[in-house]
């Protein structure tokens, strides 16, 4: 017995678009990953800047929901890398201190420290990668 093309067809397009939307929703989501691990702990895990260390700092986490808007509407990427990074400068932002850890030193602390080559012989790729992740994530946070 013949069965319909159409129906083949039919059966084929919804497994890849399951499987698909299955592999997206499994996929690790290295931002919220990075985000989880190294900022919640002062921003919270909410972004809104009420972490559990929060209490304990002199200079209360920003909202980082809220740097789009405070920015006129686009997240201010430049900034939010160099914050982020902090081995360009200690007084990028206005209060002319820096609170924050150095995620760039750390990050590449931590790539040398990788037994695999591509990631220790390129420390600066290993940097990026986790701030541009990081980033993506933070975009994603933003309210609109």
């Amino acid at each position: 017995m013949k069965t319909p093309t159409r129906l083949v067809a039919a059966t084929v397009f919804l497994g890849c678009a399951v499987g698909m939307a299955w592999s997206q929703q499994a996929g690790p989501d290295l931002g919220r990953d990075e985000f989880m691990s190294n900022c919640a702990s002062c921003h919270g895990v909410d972004g809104k800047g009420g972490g559990p260390v929060a209490r304990g700092l002199t200079t209360k986490p920003s909202d980082l929901t809220s740097l789009a808007r405070r920015s006129g509407g686009a997240l201010p990427v430049q900034l939010v890398w160099e914050m982020i990074d902090g081995r360009a400068s200690v007084d990028i932002w206005a209060h002319g201190t820096r609170d924050m850890p150095v995620w760039g030193a750390d990050y590449r602390a931590m790539a040398q420290l990788q037994p695999d080559p591509a990631i220790s012989g390129r420390p600066e790729w290993y940097v990026r990668g986790r701030i541009v992740a990081l980033i993506d994530y933070l975009q994603r946070l933003q309210i609109k």
